[in-house]
C-alpha cells in the first residue's frame, strides 16, 4: 500500500506540472491560480461516490458469507499451479462487479489457499495473482472510474461535461469490443499465472517466508445491555434491506438494467444494501465499514487535486482563448485520423499513468482533451 506522503505527492507533482505547462501556454498566474481553485471541489460527489464504492466492496468481501464461500474455493485445486490460476481468474471476475471486493476477496483466499497442507503453492506467484484483477479488468467493469465518470452527469464537472456529455454504459464497458478485451484478459492472464508458478523445489510457499497463516477468531459477540440488542440484532438490517430491495425492484422494473446500473447512486445503493443483509446484524456491518474507511484515503485526499489539474486544464486560457485541453485536441487532431484515435490516446494514457499512477485519477487531466478530439474527428470518446 502507499504511503500518505506517496499517496499526496503524485497529485502535487501533477498540479506543478500542469500549471508550469499552462504558463508555457501563455495563460496569465492569476488565471491558472483561479481556475485551480474553482476546479479544486468540482469532484466531490464522485469523490464521496467513489468512497463507497470501496466501502461497500469492503462489507460485502469481509461478510461472514463471503468467508464461507472462499473455504468452499479453497477445496477445489489439486496443486499449486492450479491454486494460483483460480486465484487469478477468481480475482479478474469479481473486480468485474467491484474492484474493492476482488482485492480484498483474493488476499482473503490466498491465505486460504496457503493455509492447505497437502498441496505446495509458490505464495509469490500467489500473492501476485490476486492483483491481477486491480491492475487488468476492474477498468472494463462495473466499478469502473472512468465508465462511472463518463456515464454521470452530476458527477461530472461542468467543464467537462460541456465537451464530451454523458456516455452510458453501452458505450463503453458493455462494447463488444470491451467484452472481447475482458475475455482475452481473463484467459490469458490466467495462462500466465499458470505457467509462470515455480514449480517443485523451486516453490516459495508462506512458511518459508515466515507468513502467519493462522485465522484469528472472532469471538461472537453480543449486546450486553439493553441498549446494543438491536446492534445484535437482524431485525434491523432485514427491516432496512427489504425497504431498500424494494426500491431497487422498482428501478430495474421496466427499465433497461443497463442504464439503472449505470446510476453510481444506484449501484453504492445495491452495494451497501447487500452488505448490510450478508451481515446479518449491524454492529457486524459497521464494524466492516470502520474497517474499509482507512483504505479510501487515497481518495479523498488525491480527487480534489485532480479537480484542481481539471480546472487548469479546461479553464487557463492564453490571451488568445486557448486551454491546455484545446491545444492537446488540436494536437491529436492534426496527428491523427478517425482510425489511429484510440491507438494515439491509449498510448498518450499509458504515459500519463507514469505523471499520476493513480489510474482513477488520471481520468481528469485526460478527460479534458479526448472528447474535443474525438468529437473533431467526428467520432465518439471509446
Amino acid at each position: 500500500m502507499a504511503t500518505f506522503s506517496g499517496v499526496t505527492l503524485a497529485p502535487a507533482f501533477a498540479v506543478v506540472l500542469v500549471a508550469a505547462a499552462a504558463l508555457i501556454n501563455g495563460a496569465p498566474p492569476s488565471v491558472i491560480a483561479k481556475s485551480f481553485g474553482d476546479g479544486f471541489w468540482s469532484l466531490i460527489t464522485f469523490t464521496m461516490q467513489q468512497v463507497m464504492v470501496v466501502v461497500g466492496g469492503y462489507v460485502i468481501a469481509s461478510s461472514p458469507p463471503a468467508a464461507a464461500l472462499i473455504d468452499r474455493i479453497t477445496l477445489l485445486p489439486r496443486g499449486g499451479r492450479s491454486a494460483v490460476a483460480l486465484i487469478a481468474a477468481s480475482t479478474m471476475l469479481l473486480s468485474l462487479v467491484n474492484w474493492a471486493i476482488s482485492l480484498m476477496f483474493s488476499g482473503l483466499l490466498v491465505r486460504a489457499m496457503a493455509r492447505r497442507t497437502d498441496i505446495i503453492m509458490d505464495y509469490r506467484a500467489a500473492a501476485a495473482a490476486a492483483y491481477l484483477g486491480l491492475g487488468g479488468t476492474w477498468a472494463l467493469g462495473l466499478s469502473s472510474s472512468a465508465a462511472q465518470l463518463q456515464a454521470n452527469s452530476g458527477s461530472l464537472p461542468k467543464s467537462l461535461l460541456d465537451i464530451g456529455g454523458v456516455l452510458p454504459f453501452t458505450e463503453t464497458i458493455f462494447l463488444w469490443q470491451s467484452a472481447a478485451m475482458v475475455l482475452t484478459l481473463i484467459l490469458v492472464s490466467t495462462l500466465i499465472a499458470f505457467l509462470s508458478v515455480p514449480a517443485g523445489g523451486r516453490a516459495v510457499t508462506a512458511a518459508m517466508l515466515g507468513v502467519d497463516l493462522d485465522a484469528k477468531p472472532v469471538a461472537a459477540r453480543r449486546g450486553r445491555r439493553p441498549g446494543e440488542w438491536l446492534e445484535y440484532s437482524p431485525f434491523l438490517s432485514i427491516a432496512i434491506a427489504v425497504l431498500g430491495f424494494g426500491w431497487l425492484v422498482q428501478e430495474f422494473s421496466g427499465r433497461n438494467p443497463v442504464f439503472v446500473i449505470s446510476n453510481l447512486n444506484t449501484y453504492n445503493f445495491a452495494l451497501l444494501m447487500t452488505g448490510l443483509l450478508l451481515h446479518w446484524h449491524p454492529r457486524s456491518f459497521l464494524d466492516a465499514a470502520t474497517q474499509a474507511v482507512p483504505a479510501t484515503a487515497g481518495i479523498i485526499v488525491q480527487f480534489p487535486f485532480y479537480g484542481g489539474i481539471a480546472g487548469i486544464m479546461t479553464g487557463a486560457a492564453a490571451l488568445g482563448g486557448h486551454s491546455l485541453a484545446t491545444r492537446l485536441a488540436d494536437l491529436f487532431n492534426g496527428v491523427c485520423t478517425r482510425e489511429t484515435f484510440p491507438i494515439v490516446i491509449g498510448l498518450y494514457s499509458a504515459v500519463l499513468g507514469f505523471i499520476i499512477p493513480n489510474p482513477r485519477g488520471a481520468l481528469c487531466p485526460a478527460d479534458g482533451e479526448r472528447p474535443q478530439g474525438a468529437s473533431r474527428l467526428g467520432g465518439s470518446d471509446l
